[in-house]
């Protein structure tokens, strides 16, 4: 079982290696066939074309991944789980969250008959 996990995270590690080197690589020369003629800059070199690459994702990307890539799939499956809940489940959970988190979460109010 654990080389198996090895042997996955290899092969994760050489396709994200492999990915970003392409990435980079197309990034270069897309700058340097453009960039010279349009505006009058210089070439770049392999890792100033990184460095950019990095930049911009860093800038307008973030580090979260997509907007599609499990956007929400823990909320979905936690807003069914509250839903599941009963009314004392909720206040236990309520409870041990401001346990937890170092705050008191003040009771429901109950209804008056």
């Amino acid at each position: 079982m654990k080389r198996f996990r090895f042997v996955r995270v290899v092969k994760v590690l050489v396709f994200g290696v492999a990915l970003a080197t392409i990435l980079t690589y197309v990034v270069m020369r897309l700058w340097n066939w453009l960039t010279p003629e349009v505006f009058g800059w210089h070439l770049i070199t392999f890792w100033q074309a990184l460095g950019i690459l990095l930049l911009s994702k860093i800038l307008f990307g973030g580090f979260r991944g997509g907007p599609h890539r499990h956007c929400g799939g823990w909320r979905h499956r936690m807003a069914r789980r509250w839903e599941a809940m009963t009314p004392e489940e909720r206040e236990k959970f309520r409870a041990s969250m401001g346990e937890r988190c170092g705050f008191s979460v003040p009771s429901a109010p109950e209804s008056e008959a």
